[in-house]
C-alpha cells in the first residue's frame, strides 16, 4: 500500500479541524507554518560555539558546523599539538597529552567566500562547556530501537544539515540491552551484552564517528531499565569499561528500577549510584558526557554539576499533560526557576524538544504530527536556547520537513543556547499571560524572549528597568534574524498566542 507525508504543520491544522467536526468544539487557532529562518547563504558561516572542552589523554573528535555552498575548504590555526584538521571534511581529531587551552582559528571557504571563527580549545577536566546538542531515539522508536536505525539517523544528521549547526550527538536510548528473560545477560568480562538487534555495538559508534559524529547510549544504575532491560546495578565497572572500548561519548543514567535496591532517605540516597558511576567514567580514557536522568528528585540542581554534566530537573516531557497550555510549558517553568546551578559544564536539563514525528510515550506508539501550532513550537526552542539546556531532538530524523528544521537550526537562535558565558536566562516576569526571561551573553549583549500565555495574540513590552538597563539599545530578531533599530525605555511588539518574540540587544 502506498503512503503518502503529510507535513506535520498541515496534519495540525487537518487534526484540529477533526476535532471541531467530531466533538462540536470551538473552533482552534488555525495558523500558518511560516518558515521564519532565512535560508544560509552561499558563502560559507561557521556555526560552531567559541569554546569546547575536551580531557587530556582522550581521543579527540569534532566536526567543524559551517554552512554554505559544496564544496567547502576547511583550515585551523594553532590547534593544542596532537591535533589535525582534514580540509575536505572539518573533521578535528586527534590527541592532546597535556592540559592548556588554546585559542585556535577555523577557517571555511568556498568559491563565494569565506569565514572565520575564534575557538578556545580547553583541555582539562571539564566536558561540555556549552550544552550538547544531538538527537535520541526513544519518543520515536521506543523498543523498535535497532543498529540499522542509529546509522539512519547519522545519516540524516548529515544530509538534513543539523550537523552544520552543530547537532553531532546520536544517541541510543533505552532497549538495546538482553531484555529481561532472556540470558545471558552479561559477557565473561562481567559486562552487558547488547540484543540480537545490536550485533557490533563498536561498528556501530565507529559508523557514526566516521560521519565526524558522536555516539551515545543508556542504561540504569537499577537492575533493569524502565523498559525491562539489563541495568548496571553491581556491574558500573564493567559496564563503563565496555561503553569506553565501544568507543561511546555520550551516557544517559535512567534512575528506574533504583528505588527498589536503593536507601533514598539516607542523606546521599538519590545522589550515590550517580557518584559511584561519575567515578567509573573519569578513570577511562574516554571523553563521556554524563547525563543524570533521575526527575529532580533530592534537588538534584544543587548537586549534579559535581557528579555529572547535565541533570534533567522534572519528569518524562513526553508523559506531562497538557493543561491550558501545552505540556512543554509547565516542564520549562520548572527548569526556569533553578537558573542559577546552571554553568559550563553542568546544565539544567529540562528533556528533549518533541516536534516534527513524535511518537506517543504512553504506549510507546510510532510516530504521529506533533499537535503544538507553529508558534508553540518556535517558543519551545526559544525556551530551550535561553535556559541554556541540552538540545537533544527526538522526533523522527526520516520524517523532517522544511519548517521543523526552521525551528531547530537557525544559526543565531542555536547561539543562544551555546554562548560561552554559560549562563541560564533568569526569569524577570511570569503572569497568566505572559512570560519574559533574560540571558547574559559574553559580548555583553542579552537574550530576551517574551512569551505570550493568553489565547488570543496581544502587545507584549519589556521595560529598560526590568533589564537593568539604560539609554539607546539595538534590537535585533533572532528568529527572523533581522535588525529592529534602535531603542530607547521599552520594546513593545505583538506576540502570537502561545508564541514568542525572541531578541537580542545590544548597546549602540
Amino acid at each position: 500500500m502506498k503512503t503518502h507525508f503529510i507535513p506535520p504543520a498541515t496534519a495540525t491544522a487537518l487534526l484540529a479541524a477533526l476535532i471541531q467536526a467530531q466533538a462540536g468544539a470551538l473552533p482552534l487557532p488555525q495558523e500558518k507554518a511560516v518558515i521564519l529562518t532565512p535560508a544560509a547563504p552561499a558563502v560559507p558561516r561557521l556555526n560552531c560555539p567559541n569554546v569546547y572542552g575536551a580531557r587530556p589523554g582522550s581521543p579527540f573528535l569534532y566536526r567543524v558546523p559551517a554552512t554554505g555552498a559544496a564544496p567547502i575548504t576547511f583550515a585551523a590555526g594553532n590547534l593544542p599539538p596532537g591535533l589535525a584538521l582534514d580540509a575536505a571534511t572539518g573533521i578535528i581529531t586527534g590527541q592532546v597529552a597535556q592540559p592548556g587551552a588554546w585559542r585556535a582559528t577555523l577557517t571555511a571557504r568556498n568559491s563565494h567566500g569565506q569565514d572565520q571563527h575564534d575557538f578556545r580549545i580547553v583541555v582539562g577536566d571539564t566536558l561540555a562547556l556549552t550544552p550538547p546538542m544531538g538527537w535520541n531515539s526513544w519518543y520515536i522508536h521506543y523498543d523498535r530501537v535497532s543498529d540499522a536505525l542509529m546509522r539512519q539517523a547519522a545519516d540524516q544528521m548529515i544530509s538534513t544539515g543539523m550537523a552544520n549547526y552543530g547537532y553531532q550527538y546520536v544517541n541510543i536510548d533505552d532497549c538495546w540491552m538482553k531484555k529481561q528473560g532472556d540470558p545471558p545477560y552479561r559477557d565473561a568480562d562481567d559486562a552487558v551484552l547488547p540484543n540480537a538487534k545490536f550485533p557490533d555495538m563498536k561498528g556501530l559508534a565507529d559508523y557514526i564517528h566516521s560521519k565526524g559524529l558522536k555516539a551515545g547510549l543508556y542504561t540504569s544504575p537499577g537492575p533493569w531499565t524502565c523498559g525491562g532491560y539489563v541495568g548496571a546495578y553491581q556491574h558500573e565497572a564493567a559496564d563503563a569499561a565496555k561503553f569506553a572500548a565501544w568507543g561511546f561519548d555520550f551516557l544517559k543514567y535512567d534512575w528506574c528500577s533504583y528505588s527498589s535496591v536503593a536507601d533514598t532517605k539516607a542523606p546521599d540516597g538519590f545522589q550515590r549510584p550517580y557518584r559511584q558511576m561519575w567515578a567509573e567514567l573519569q578513570k577511562l580514557h574516554r571523553d563521556i558526557v554524563f547525563n543524570l536522568c533521575q526527575y529532580g528528585m533530592g534537588d538534584v540542581w544543587k548537586w549534579g554539576g559535581q557528579t555529572g554534566n547535565a541533570w534533567r530537573t522534572t519528569g518524562d516531557l513526553g508523559l506531562e499533560p497538557d493543561s491550558r497550555l501545552p505540556g512543554f510549558f509547565s516542564i520549562a517553568f520548572s527548569n526556569a526557576r533553578h537558573w542559577e546551578f546552571a554553568k559550563p559544564g553542568a546544565w539544567n536539563d529540562p528533556d528533549y524538544i518533541l516536534i516534527g514525528w513524535v511518537g506517543d510515550a504512553h504506549g510507546m506508539g510510532r510516530g504521529v504530527p506533533t499537535p503544538l501550532t507553529p508558534s508553540e513550537q518556535y517558543s519551545y526552542m526559544s525556551l530551550w536556547c535561553l535556559m541554556a539546556a541540552p538540545l537533544i531532538f527526538s522526533g523522527d530524523m526520516a520524517k523532517l520537513d522544511p519548517f521543523t528544521l526552521n525551528v531547530l537550526c537557525n544559526s543565531e537562535v542555536i547561539a543562544v543556547d551555546q554562548d560561552a558565558l554559560g549562563r541560564q536566562a533568569r526569569i524577570l516576569k511570569q503572569t497568566s499571560d505572559e512570560f519574559i526571561l533574560l540571558k547574559d551573553l559574553e559580548d555583553g549583549s542579552a537574550a530576551v524572549g517574551i512569551f505570550n500565555l493568553d489565547e488570543k495574540p496581544q502587545k507584549l513590552s519589556v521595560s529598560w528597568a526590568e533589564l537593568g538597563l539604560a539609554g539607546a539599545r539595538q534590537i535585533r530578531d533572532l528568529w527572523r534574524q533581522q535588525d529592529l533599530g534602535t531603542f530607547t525605555g521599552v520594546f513593545e511588539t505583538e506576540v502570537p498566542r502561545h508564541g514568542v518574540a525572541l531578541v537580542r540587544v545590544r548597546g549602540t
